[in-house]
């Protein structure tokens, strides 16, 4: 019991975020309070996308350098390729044609 309660005193340590480390991902990094979001996300072609939520785990912003919601950043095998950054507005001015452009731009990369 002892051991048990130990660990799940640690666990909150842990972050519960994790970017996976194989493949072209792009992770919106984002806020409930900005009351906006990457509306085309899903709409992005030859990459896995994901949402993080950086309210919910303190650490996640400050580990991917995150200074204004919502973020897109693309990664390949775990390393940041590309970045777009939400305005003081806190809208994404990026648009999908932008994203997608660099995700084909990563990918032609490898040929």
């Amino acid at each position: 019991m002892k051991k048990l309660l130990s660990v799940l005193l640690f666990l909150p340590l842990f972050s519960l975020a994790q970017v996976p480390s194989e493949g072209l991902i792009t992770v919106e990094f984002n806020a409930p309070f900005s009351n906006t979001k990457c509306e085309y996300l899903d709409e992005l072609n030859d990459c896995d996308k994901l949402r993080i939520d950086i309210s919910k785990d303190p650490k996640v912003g400050p580990k991917y350098k995150i200074a204004v919601v919502p973020t897109l950043i693309i990664f390949k095998e775990g390393e940041e390729v590309g970045r777009f950054q939400a305005n003081i507005m806190m809208q994404l001015e990026a648009t999908r044609e932008e994203v997608q452009e660099k995700i084909d731009e990563i990918l032609m990369e490898d040929f």
